[in-house]
């Protein structure tokens, strides 16, 4: 018989995460303590390289230390309870422990892919646009540019999580996941969510395809633009700095794609698991390192803050 029971009235879900591979519970805390602590370290460096440094108060670094606080925010979202559940036989979260999980999950994630067209926009005025970069790309439109991105992941979020919490739940509260994510929490219910999958689909595509489609139209622009210039210097610079945020647009949007952007089936699943748990733990922790090893102006300021630019 069905309940129509909400998990709110038990106070807690069980998060079933790894919980069929138990010999690799300790493996995955050892390897995601590591990667979180990188990601801790490498966007806290960032953050505080950009602030102090004078030379990098430009919009390009200027919207790199908002993709750093965002991914310190989205990591910290689901990460620590992760490891929680993997390091103790206890595997549960609270209801309103879920309900902000999923409403920051799905803010931080939607703003990053926002934030990303908004990266891309920069570099596109700057390489195609130059003698106009510092009227088009004044700090005033910066500011307003990066709170529309976390305004609308924000925004988006809210409406997106009250769908999912209206839907009626049966007694069972086991979510098949490592963390609460919308898919996992609609398969709790004992109702018909037809109407949720597609809204989440729509969205889907809205923030993950329409912004996909925004960054590679940039891009295209500015290989030809590269394509045209006649300075050496000029070319390495430009790979330098849009090769790195092409990179990181990859490792963003492929797994995004994979997880949102396919019908859901049981198969896939456990598979979605592991894709989630690449774009949650090790993108996060990838994004500085992308920035810092293949960007020259990063690696000078740090020379600088540290006292290391001596003639040698």
């Amino acid at each position: 018989m069905m309940m129509g029971k909400n998990a709110s009235s038990e106070g807690y879900f069980v998060l079933l995460g790894f919980s069929h591979w138990p010999h690799l519970e300790v493996v995955l805390f050892v390897l995601i303590l590591m990667f979180y602590l990188m990601t801790l370290i490498g966007n806290l460096f960032i953050i505080v390289l950009s602030y102090l440094d004078a030379h990098l108060h430009t919009p390009m670094y200027f919207f790199l230390s908002n993709l750093s606080f965002l991914d310190l925010c989205y990591t910290t979202s689901s990460i620590p309870q992760l490891l929680v559940n993997l390091w103790g036989p206890e595997k549960t979260i609270s209801y309103a422990g879920c309900m902000t999980q999923l409403y920051f999950a799905l803010a931080l994630g939607t703003t990053e892919c926002v934030l990303l067209v908004v990266m891309s926009y920069d570099r596109y005025a700057a390489v195609c646009r130059p003698l106009h970069y510092t009227v088009i790309m004044n700090p005033r439109f910066c500011h307003l540019l990066a709170v529309a991105s976390w305004v609308s992941g924000f925004t988006n979020s809210a409406l997106h999580s009250s769908f999912t919490f209206w839907v009626p739940l049966c007694g069972h509260r086991q979510v098949d996941h490592f963390f609460c994510e919308v898919p996992a929490l609609l398969r709790l219910s004992c109702v018909d969510t037809r109407a949720n999958e597609l809204t989440l689909l729509i969205t889907s595509s809205i923030f993950v395809l329409i912004p996909l489609i925004l960054i590679l139209s940039s891009y295209g622009a500015i290989a030809w633009a590269v394509l045209r210039m006649q300075s050496s210097a000029g070319l390495q610079r430009v790979f330098g700095t849009c090769g790195a945020h092409l990179m990181v647009v990859s490792l963003f949007f492929i797994p995004a794609m994979c997880i949102y952007l396919q019908p859901p089936s049981e198969s896939s699943q456990d598979q979605g698991k592991f894709i989630a748990l690449f774009y949650t733990v090790v993108t996060p922790s990838l994004n500085p390192l992308i920035y810092t090893l293949r960007n020259k102006d990063v690696r000078e300021a740090a020379r600088r803050q540290v006292g290391l630019d001596w003639e040698i």
